[in-house]
């Protein structure tokens, strides 16, 4: 019988997050559940400080003039985010399924996590300053309130948060 991983990520996984979370998991039956919030509101005081403390001026810029998306524009652009996920882990040959979650994703990754009986997450986001000095980031949220063992991937990266 597969074991569940849930695989949280900020927005479509790349081919490089793929492979490091297939790599990882391949000597194991797994079966990945995949899930990404729909991103409808931005602390542009809160992104704005991380683009600067990462010297990412082309965030930066984009953070300040770019306005938040309404629900709907949120929920298309993470279920396309959603859809090219899933599409690349089929094409590594793992078996993915998943879902778009509220902005705040750790009630629905709580939720999946007792539901699919998972044994790990995988949370794969671009380096936040602030919250990954702080705690404040995703996985250590997860570690806080779960209990179980949270990889964090740097998306595009080999990177390990």
């Amino acid at each position: 019988m597969s074991e569940t991983v849930i695989v949280l990520t900020e927005d479509a996984l790349l081919d490089t997050d793929v492979r490091q979370i297939v790599d990882y998991y391949a000597e194991r039956d797994v079966r990945f559940q995949v899930l990404v919030p729909a991103d409808t509101e931005h602390n542009v005081l809160h992104e704005v400080v991380n683009d600067l403390g990462l010297l990412d001026l082309r965030r930066l810029w984009s953070d300040i003039t770019d306005p938040d998306p309404d629900d709907r524009e949120a929920r298309t652009e993470a279920a396309e985010a959603l859809r090219r996920s899933l599409d690349l882990l089929a094409a590594s040959g793992a078996t993915a399924d998943g879902q778009v979650v509220q902005d705040d994703p750790l009630p629905a990754l709580l939720q999946a996590a007792n539901g699919f009986r998972a044994s790990e997450v995988v949370v794969v986001t671009t380096p936040k300053m602030l919250d990954d000095t702080f705690r404040r980031d995703w996985a250590s949220r997860a570690r806080e309130a779960m209990g179980l063992p949270v990889l964090h991937l740097y998306t595009g990266s080999t990177i390990i948060g």
